[in-house]
């Protein structure tokens, strides 16, 4: 039997002011955000709630060490909402506060801790890329293990997704580029999931084509181009968010989590490395069924063949951002069998989505053909 769920509350604003009022955040909230957008967007409201900035806890991918340090900080703290207001690393983070039992904190990935959630949980993206506002998954980089891995749990779904368009216009191309691709990796490998339901399809479909289309306008008139479609990249990141919550993402996530994990590579562009070599081994090992369907569903927006899909698919999305091979990240060649090895050990929960089964060969064979 298969399923559809999706469990927050969606809403829309046209300001962040609109959204802090209609929600009447307050003294018993417990605000999670980035200096820089709580100055721009926050400060002069003059909110009463209690503010962590995350940046305090560390840069880079979130960690088990920043909630560690965060939960050690709350330690004296009463509140009975979490609001996260910012990208993928603070909606993850966020996620966690919600839950009774937080450390230690790989004790609580590893589910050897009982998850009862016990605060309301309002989730606010100020990117076009994370999905997370939608989706039951928190991944943060774990330490002890050298690696990220994912908790997806029920207790960890939002209450409220709130999404804002104001937060975008001033996102940076680089960050833009990276997140909404990340979005599209996102409906692309859900879609292609054994566990994609003809209603996850449609969300998944729907994400692909207004990235797409909105790709094109940008390879055609520049950068400044996406300005006029932020709405529709906003829409697409949580449509992205409701087919990879229901369908799972799959190998491209798992590969890419080593090298972001070890080199610090942002989670959008580590996913961009790996997109390429993971999908020409699935096309490799079977070209045909939804693979087909997927190609077939790119040709009509990219208007070529469907043969040459896949093709003209890297070609648009390196002009959205040049991809680099993995030595330039400083990867070694010696790199490349722990790297297999972390995904084969600690990766399950997402191998169980790839398209075709993917063995310890065919990963290998993938970080070969991406090294250089």
């Amino acid at each position: 039997m298969k399923q559809f769920k999706l469990t927050p509350k969606i809403s829309q604003f046209n300001r962040c002011s609109d959204f802090c009022q209609t929600m009447n955040i307050g003294s018993k909230d417990l605000l999670i955000v980035s200096e820089h957008t709580y100055n721009d967007y926050l400060s002069e409201l003059n909110l009463e709630a209690h503010v962590v900035f995350l940046r305090n806890y560390g840069q880079g991918e979130p960690s088990d060490l920043m909630v560690e340090a965060i939960c050690n900080d709350l330690a004296e703290v009463t509140y009975d909402r979490v609001i996260a207001i910012g990208g993928g690393t603070i909606l993850d983070v966020a996620k966690l506060f919600v839950l009774d039992e937080i450390q230690p904190v790989c004790d609580l990935f590893m589910q050897k801790l009982p998850i009862k959630k016990v605060k309301e949980l309002i989730l606010v993206p100020t990117t076009c890329g994370t999905g997370s506002e939608v989706t039951n998954i928190s991944i943060l980089e774990l330490t002890q293990l050298s690696t990220k891995k994912g908790l997806a749990v029920d207790a960890l779904y939002a209450d409220h997704a709130i999404l804002i368009t104001e937060f975008l216009y001033g996102l940076p191309y680089k960050y833009f580029a990276t997140s909404s691709i990340d979005a599209f990796i996102h409906s692309i490998e859900s879609y292609l999931s054994p566990k994609a339901t003809p209603i996850s399809e449609l969300f998944s479909e729907k994400a692909m084509g207004l990235i797409l289309e909105g790709y094109k306008q940008i390879a055609e008139k520049g950068e400044q181009a996406r300005m006029d479609w932020l709405d529709e990249f906003l829409l697409a990141s949580t449509y992205a968010g409701i087919a990879f919550g229901n369908a799972g993402c799959a190998a491209v996530h798992a590969l890419s989590y080593p090298l972001g994990a070890t080199f610090h590579v942002p989670h959008g562009e580590s996913n961009y490395a790996i997109l390429g070599g993971v999908f020409a081994e699935y096309e490799r090992l079977n070209p045909h069924g939804k693979f087909k369907d997927l190609c077939n569903f790119i040709a009509v927006i990219l208007e070529c063949h469907p043969e040459d899909a896949m093709v003209e698919l890297d070609m648009l999305l390196a002009k959205i951002l040049p991809k680099k091979a993995l030595k330039h990240y400083g990867v070694k060649e010696m790199h490349l069998s722990d790297f297999t090895e972390s995904v084969m050990v600690n990766q399950g929960r997402l191998m169980a989505n790839n398209y075709v089964a993917l063995d310890s060969e065919s990963v290998r064979r993938i970080y070969d053909s991406l090294y250089d």
